[in-house]
């Protein structure tokens, strides 16, 4: 097996529900993810939010295009202050209980996943935000949530966030197999 980088693209937060959603973008495709997938990701997103719990109301989403017809939306809500809740779907990927191999057709994955290895970078980027703007906020105000709304990843390779950029695919694959 071997790990190919995808792109990894930012978008501007959007606000679904009451809460703050960052968008992070997994695709090879250099034009971005099809507006189409795009639309019918977000249609369901206001299914996959937690109810509000005290915590500020912040989100992070990760959409994927994977390289077959499987589509596939991560959603990581803050809750209980220092916690991530979970909600996944996944469109045009059978194995996933996707009823077809449309794109667009998402559906909720009810296995016990929380991404793949080009869905996960934004995750350490993300806790580290948290903990920096909301846990131990240097400002004598307290939190900071419009500080770590616009404290993302910034646009690029799945591969630089590895952790491996410097050493190439047959590194990476040797150092696995360890």
């Amino acid at each position: 097996m071997s790990f190919t980088a995808k792109l990894l693209r930012v978008h501007s937060p959007i606000e679904v529900a009451g809460r703050r959603i960052k968008r992070y973008h997994v695709t090879r495709d250099p034009h971005g993810i099809d507006p189409a997938v795009e639309a019918a990701a977000y249609a369901i997103l206001p299914e996959l939010l937690p109810a509000p719990d005290g915590t500020p109301p912040a989100s992070f989403v990760v959409l994927h295009r994977g390289a077959d017809d499987g589509a596939y939306l991560n959603v990581y809500s803050w809750v209980w202050d220092n916690t991530l809740h979970f909600a996944g779907v996944a469109a045009g990927q059978p194995v996933l209980g996707c009823p077809d191999r449309d794109p667009t057709n998402f559906v909720r994955v009810e296995r016990s996943l929380i991404g793949c290895v080009w869905e996960l970078p934004p995750i350490l980027h993300e806790r580290d935000a948290w903990v920096r703007h909301m846990l131990i906020p240097e400002s004598p105000d307290g939190p900071d949530l419009a500080a770590y709304l616009a404290d993302s990843l910034p646009d690029g390779s799945t591969e630089d966030r590895a952790g491996y950029g410097h050493l190439g695919a047959a590194s990476i694959r040797s150092r696995s197999s360890v």
